[in-house]
C-alpha cells in the first residue's frame, strides 16, 4: 500500500502550510474541496478577522483580552490561518501569566493584515 508524501513527511508539509497565511489544503479539507465554498468561507473569515481584531484592540481588561484572543484564534484555526493561531496562543499564554504586551497585539495586527491581504489577492485571482 502506497503512503502519501504527507504521511511520509508530515513535518515538511506542516512547515510548508505555515509559510502561507492560509493553509489552503486545510481549507479544502474543511470545505470538502468545494472551491466556491472555500471562497465564501474566506470572505466571511476576512470580515470576522477584522471585527474580532477590532474587539481585541478595544479590550479593557485581561478577561476581555483573553475572550477576544480566543475568538480570533478559533476563527483562524477553522480556515487554517496558523500564523494568527500561533500569535493568539502566545498572547493568551502571556496574558494568563500576567503580562499584557502591546507589541504582541501589534504582531497580531500585522499577521491579521497579512492574512487579509492574502485573502483579497486570492479572491481577486478567482474573479479574473
Amino acid at each position: 500500500m502506497a503512503r502519501s508524501l504527507e504521511a511520509l513527511f508530515p513535518a515538511a508539509y506542516e512547515a510548508a502550510a505555515r509559510r502561507r497565511p492560509i493553509d489552503l489544503v486545510h481549507l479544502a479539507k474543511q470545505t470538502l474541496g468545494d472551491w466556491a465554498l472555500e471562497c465564501e468561507v474566506l470572505r466571511m473569515f476576512d470580515e470576522v478577522a477584522r471585527a474580532y481584531f477590532k474587539r481585541l484592540e478595544a479590550s479593557t481588561n485581561s478577561d476581555e483580552l483573553l475572550m477576544n484572543l480566543h475568538a480570533l484564534r478559533g476563527a483562524a484555526s477553522g480556515v487554517g490561518a496558523w500564523g494568527i493561531v500561533d500569535m493568539c496562543k502566545l498572547a493568551e499564554h502571556e496574558v494568563r501569566d500576567g503580562e499584557i504586551n502591546p507589541e504582541r497585539i501589534d504582531d497580531i495586527a500585522m499577521t491579521v493584515e497579512e492574512t487579509r491581504a492574502f485573502i483579497t489577492d486570492l479572491l481577486e485571482q478567482e474573479a479574473t
